[in-house]
């Protein structure tokens, strides 16, 4: 069926506030319609109301996990030494917070979560592309992320209980009470979600500290076990400097891009609470880069003394947890880990793709209705297969999430900065028939740049270990760079192609 221009009221107007924060007019109706529900609309300036601090606090409770834990500490698995993998990370996190400030800007300015930000390039129907896209990649990382969290319950509930628990009978390769710790942790999640955002915000702003402690005892304990921090830092590069480290470091920094490809693209749905445009700016400045690298020179200096201390470099914190004598210490550093996958979980991989399941079908989906979504897809996405090699961890997973979403995100800067310089209707990102309803609700343009771009980025890339060789061998020489080889093409042809638009844009 093809929605037409409604005989509904007209558009509702809008106000710009001196701070430059826009809202739907005081006393005017809402939008309606079966592209709005109340998950969906513009949140009011009175309830934007995150400061600086939970900016800040979000971005170190989601940057100190376990997942980017393992990013780093796997780069020390495949070779790099410690200053090589946090140069590597350092670098990757300063690049990607400039996608990250400019799709942001959206949600402290107009209140609108990422989906609804995309209906003005894609389309009001042809933002579900994007929304969709995101939404799969959140149920990856939440189904890697839970078995995680339901590793460390397993760890902790084992040294509580003893060998009965974790020696038990074993069910799809795996003990039954690990898939009960899997079950338990998935379940705790679905609780902290259906409580809502203000519980999430509240979660992030003490799990944050608790988390980087937690860290630093990982790194005192391991600097014992070596005996002093000399060990730590002597562990040498099996790349050295030379042509075999570059050839490495490309995909890597692709990698570690890709890491937060994702959040680049949805920031709008966090920072649509924002009390302004510096708290939201400032505050990711401050939270991400900084307490990357920070936790990536920890998480390195760990798995390096791992390798001095028992001869390889165990880079998963659980199974390194698991090797202390200490009760004291392991229960410590496995509630550390359960905290940390918990924060980051709920907050990155739970939140957006609700949105965007909502997007589909606003008036029959609900926020709490896709977070249920993810949840479900997250497990049947088989995250243990996911979760099981470094190399593929990074180089195939990674990569390929990061030149995907770099391809949608040089479309979303494109439109909302050059072509529409920050300018949004908000009444218009609703309605069927108004300025971004494009042809039956779909901009065939943001679609095809979308899919050029996509298949530069990955089309020559590996897909070990999914099938052997590559899709598009041609394109192999683009594969490393793909997350700046997608968002460069997908931007240049969107602009090309909006060019040749037979009317404005606004």
């Amino acid at each position: 069926m093809t929605d037409t221009v409604p005989t509904a009221p007209p558009p509702t107007t809008q106000v710009t506030l001196a701070d430059g924060r826009v809202e739907i007019a005081p006393g005017a109706p809402a939008p309606t319609g079966p592209y709005a529900n109340e998950d969906l609309l513009p949140v009011p300036v009175d309830k934007r109301t995150w400061t600086t601090y939970n900016f800040s606090a979000l971005w170190v409770g989601m940057a100190h996990n376990t997942a980017s834990w393992t990013l780093a500490s796997g780069l020390i698995a495949v070779g790099m030494d410690w200053k090589q993998a946090v140069l590597t990370i350092a670098l990757a996190n300063v690049i990607v917070l400039i996608p990250m400030l400019l799709t942001g800007h959206a949600g402290p300015k107009y209140g609108i979560p990422f989906p609804v930000f995309a209906r003005a390039s894609f389309g009001i129907r042809g933002a579900n592309l994007p929304a969709v896209v995101r939404a799969l990649v959140a149920c990856g990382w939440f189904g890697i992320q839970t078995w995680i969290g339901g590793e460390a319950i397993y760890f902790l509930a084992g040294k509580l209980i003893g060998s009965g628990w974790t020696d038990a009978a074993k069910v799809g390769g795996y003990a039954w009470t690990m898939w009960l710790s899997f079950a338990i942790f998935w379940a705790l999640q679905v609780v902290i979600i259906y409580r809502g955002m203000e519980t999430i915000r509240r979660f992030e702003n003490w799990a944050a500290p608790f988390v980087l402690v937690g860290a630093f005892v990982m790194l005192w304990w391991m600097s014992d076990k070596a005996g002093g921090f000399g060990p730590l830092f002597d562990q040498p590069s099996k790349l050295g400097w030379g042509a075999d480290f570059w050839k490495l470091f490309a995909p890597a920094l692709m990698g570690m891009i890709g890491f937060w490809s994702t959040l680049s693209l949805n920031i709008p749905d966090f920072t649509r609470y924002g009390r302004s445009q510096k708290a939201q700016t400032r505050g990711q400045a401050l939270g991400l880069p900084t307490t990357m690298t920070l936790f990536a020179f920890l998480s390195v200096m760990v798995t390096s003394g791992s390798q001095a201390v028992y001869g390889e470099a165990v880079w998963d914190p659980v199974q390194l947890a698991a090797k202390t004598d200490s009760t004291v210490g392991l229960l410590f550093a496995l509630v550390t880990v359960l905290v940390a996958t918990l924060s980051v979980n709920v907050a990155a991989n739970l939140v957006s793709p609700a949105f965007d399941f909502s997007n589909i079908a606003p008036r029959r989906i609900s926020f709490r209705a896709g977070a249920l979504t993810t949840c479900v897809l997250g497990v049947l996405i088989f995250p243990w297969k996911l979760y099981s090699d470094p190399q593929g961890y990074i180089f195939t997973w990674l990569g390929l999430v990061g030149g995907l979403l770099g391809t949608v995100a040089g479309i979303l800067i494109a439109d909302y900065w050059i072509l529409r310089r920050a300018r949004l209707d908000l009444a218009d990102l609703y309605r069927p028939g108004g300025r971004y309803w494009y042809e039956g609700g779909w901009n065939w343009r943001a679609v095809v740049a979308f899919a050029v771009g996509g298949v530069l980025a990955v089309g020559g890339a590996s897909f070990k270990p999914l099938i052997d060789g590559r899709p598009i061998p041609a394109l192999a020489g683009l594969a490393d760079y793909g997350w700046a080889v997608g968002l460069g093409t997908s931007m240049i042809l969107y602009l090309v192609l909006m060019a040749t638009r037979g009317r404005g844009t606004d």
